[in-house]
């Protein structure tokens, strides 16, 4: 079982007995609560975000490929790395959005106020991981249609949209960990709270 299935077990029991408002939600799962049912949607969620953690590390890798493969000047490395990565984000992306709707799925069911907090920021936080692999992917595809050693000026126009790009890349995944560090937060100050109980 991966670390995300056991923490999304950890946080749906969690949810499920914890108090909102000095009111308990579940001390009983009742039919109106379905704050654990949507903690299995959320664990099916987490197999895509599984998958999506494998691509990742293939596309760090491919970074590298493709940062030696420009120094180098090297065409038809850098066209054939940068539709690697093209295919991979592509790929992730697919398994990104499922992720998503999965999480809307989960936010749209009775569940209570906490878990409700901690599923917004999580889906927030895919969607500017979304957005920033959509960044990548330009700079690949820039790269992988334009890129042209022998000529001087386009080879320097596309290295600075790549660079542009990668920069977008970088700060909107920082955002993406920021918000995802962020539900974390919600999540044990709930588990706090509970035990303080």
């Amino acid at each position: 079982m991966s670390r995300l299935a056991i923490f999304t077990i950890l946080v749906v029991t969690l949810f499920a007995s914890c108090k909102s408002g000095g009111v308990s939600l579940v001390p009983q799962i009742t039919s109106s609560d379905e704050t654990a049912e949507a903690g299995k949607i959320v664990a099916e969620a987490n197999q895509e975000l599984t998958e999506i953690k494998v691509l990742y590390q293939q596309n760090e890798s491919k970074r590298e490929e493709l940062r030696n493969a420009m120094e180098k000047d090297d065409a038809a490395a850098v066209k054939r790395i940068a539709n690697e990565v093209v295919d991979l984000i592509n790929s992730g992306t697919a398994h990104g959005q499922t992720a998503i709707d999965k999480i809307q799925t989960a936010r749209e069911m009775q569940i209570n106020d906490d878990y409700a907090e901690y599923l917004r920021l999580k889906q927030e936080s895919l969607r500017l991981e979304l957005e920033a692999f959509e960044n990548y992917r330009q700079a690949a595809r820039t790269l992988r249609d334009n890129y042209d050693p022998k000529n001087t000026a386009q080879r320097n126009k596309v290295k600075q949209e790549f660079t542009k790009l990668t920069d977008n890349y970088r700060m909107t995944m920082e955002k993406a960990r920021s918000r995802s560090r962020e539900a974390n937060e919600v999540a044990k100050a709930a588990l706090n709270k509970q035990n303080q109980q």
